[in-house]
């Protein structure tokens, strides 16, 4: 096997474990913890654990109140997961295949609670007094934020300096 096909190995055993993580830290917050019956657990000044029911996407944007929406978003997802499966598949970076590794796991744990309990299971609330940086999230929704964020700083800082890089060689080759 040549290096780049070792790195997509690498991504899909990252995607694997960041969607393993996430449905084990979820399901901890919904049995052991009874966080749903629960509301809160303070862990910390800055952390709680808080049950929350997401029934739509990212920042609550499209919310599912149908049947059919619950339906149409988890395929919209599926979709989503998989066109990042197939570029996954032709990258050869290992920067970018971590981050889609980071991003298709996170999808897959999310698309998972979403078509078992028609909901993604938000818990992770962290705020300094009143403030709230974030919505409430979970590790799935954290892998997909970490794994864009890598994309987008490695095609705006690493993609350009490559291109340059080519461009002064070519320039060399052609003097």
């Amino acid at each position: 096997m040549d290096g780049a096909w070792n790195r997509r190995m690498a991504g899909f055993a990252l995607a694997g474990l960041i969607f393993g993580l996430d449905q084990l830290v979820k399901w901890l917050v919904r049995v052991p913890l009874e966080l749903e019956q629960r509301a809160v657990i303070e862990l910390l000044p800055f952390f709680d654990l808080r049950w929350t029911q997401n029934f739509g996407i990212s920042l609550g944007l499209f919310e599912a109140d149908s049947v059919e929406t619950r339906w149409i978003l988890v395929f919209g997802t599926a979709a989503i997961a998989v066109i990042v499966l197939l570029w996954m598949l032709r990258e050869r970076a290992a920067g970018d295949i971590f981050g889609l590794g980071l991003i298709l796991g996170g999808a897959f744990g999310n698309i998972l609670d979403r078509v078992l309990w028609g909901y993604v299971i938000d818990y992770a609330d962290l705020h300094f007094g009143t403030f709230r940086p974030f919505l409430i999230f979970n590790i799935a929704d954290a892998a997909i934020t970490i794994g864009v964020l890598i994309i987008l700083a490695r095609s705006f800082f690493l993609r350009d300096k490559s291109a340059e890089e080519n461009d002064m060689q070519l320039a060399a080759k052609e003097s």
